[in-house]
């Protein structure tokens, strides 16, 4: 017997009759001997419509009544899930995030949890009930309501995994695991049995949105045994996210290829090249909690450089407004910048014992006059940005050059 925790997503639990597609998963597995933890999230495209409510009273709604609205979706479907499993002959029993107590900080639409009282979930554990538990939120100190932020709820299941030292945390999703890269673009993409917590965290934030980063780094941190299935087959191992690199993977140097559409690029030009203008450029770009990914400042020449770094789309004129006083301020001469841009990447733990990964990645774009405008690197990936109009060719081309589409991959 082992006790699992499973995560349902909105899409699983779209529909009544999804609902009760969940609840048969569940009972199978209640039926074989083990004890079942059951997070969910709320019905697709329900948060969002409870966003939309909220900005019809204020524009911009208070984080700590927006925390109580958005919370309202998980009750809902944490509810009707149980009444599901009773309706089959299966005990279960729901919990709000505050009923299990699941503490969090008072960051509000974007909490991080701190603890979680697992007292009551194990002791109908113990009386044979499925526990189903609203993912994305939880409470504060000060008895608030607080949410996860957007894909919160799997970052909730393996939380719930950690406290309860489960077997296994089985995030079901519409897809059956983690592939070589979107299938959408390369339809020869295959689904990986296994990847490294390091690769995942990588995809993660390169732009893979199976799963949310912050999952994958509490998996890691707390070595819960994490596996990627799909919700609407019956069948299937999905992808397992592991601790160590096994035997295979000498074989597999690149793992997969992430891509991220949500790119632009600002280049400041006659920058002064004296010590501190970094921080001159970025400190007020990071004091409006605008988040800055690739970075690159090229080497002096007459007394000034150029410096280029990235920002997400949806914070590119908020970041040429900032700079303009910056670019002032500095004396810089003109702003060059571009939001039609797309950022690339390769990923791999084998990487680090196999070198010419980089070249040939360079190599394989120039074959297809693709140009790289920016390189990122690190142990285990290596990035590029490129202009979006190439970003499916690239993603193509890349797949096939490093044998992805290949069985041992």
């Amino acid at each position: 017997m082992a006790l699992i925790v499973q995560k349902y997503g909105g899409t699983s639990m779209g529909s009544p009759e999804r609902i009760k597609n969940v609840a048969r998963r569940v009972a199978k597995w209640k039926a074989q001997g083990h004890q079942v933890v059951v997070v969910v999230s709320a019905m697709s495209g329900e948060t969002n419509r409870l966003i939309a409510l909220a900005k019809e009273i204020q524009e911009y709604p208070d984080p700590r009544e927006l925390d109580v609205i958005m919370s309202t979706g998980e009750q809902v479907t944490i509810g009707l899930l149980a009444m599901a499993l009773k309706e089959i002959g299966v005990p279960a029993k729901s919990y709000c995030g505050w009923q299990v107590r699941v503490t969090t900080d008072n960051s509000h639409t974007k909490a991080r949890i701190q603890s979680i009282d697992d007292a009551a979930m194990r002791a109908d554990l113990g009386e044979g009930r499925v526990v189903v538990v609203a993912g994305f939120q939880g409470i504060d100190e000060d008895g608030s309501i607080t949410t996860l932020g957007r894909g919160g709820s799997d970052t909730s299941a393996v939380a719930m995994a950690a406290a309860l030292g489960a077997d296994e945390c089985q995030i079901y999703t519409d897809v059956d695991g983690v592939y070589t890269t979107d299938p959408r673009v390369v339809p020869e993409a295959r689904r990986l049995k296994t990847i490294t917590f390091e690769e995942m965290i990588e995809m993660a934030s390169l732009g893979s949105k199976v799963l949310q980063i912050r999952s994958v780094e509490f998996a890691g941190k707390y070595k819960v045994r994490l596996r990627v299935l799909s919700s609407f087959e019956d069948e299937g191992e999905g992808t397992l996210i592991t601790f160590e690199e096994d035997e295979n993977m000498e074989k597999a140097v690149v793992a997969g290829i992430a891509f991220d559409r949500n790119e632009a690029r600002i280049n400041v030009k006659g920058v002064p090249d004296k010590p501190g203008i970094a921080y001159q450029i970025l400190g007020p770009i990071a004091d409006a909690n605008i988040e800055v990914d690739m970075i690159i400042q090229n080497v002096g020449e007459n007394g000034t450089t150029d410096f280029s770094f990235t920002v997400p789309r949806g914070e590119f004129q908020r970041t040429l407004a900032i700079l303009r006083d910056v670019q002032t301020h500095i004396g810089a001469g003109k702003i060059d910048a571009d939001d039609k841009v797309a950022k690339v990447s390769i990923v791999g733990v084998g990487m680090r014992s196999h070198c010419g990964i980089a070249s040939t990645m360079f190599r394989t774009l120039a074959e297809e006059g693709i140009n790289i405008q920016m390189i990122s690197t690190s142990e285990i990936k290596v990035s590029v940005l490129i202009d979006e109009k190439y970003l499916e060719l690239a993603v193509r081309v890349l797949h096939k050059a490093f044998g992805l589409d290949q069985a041992q991959a």
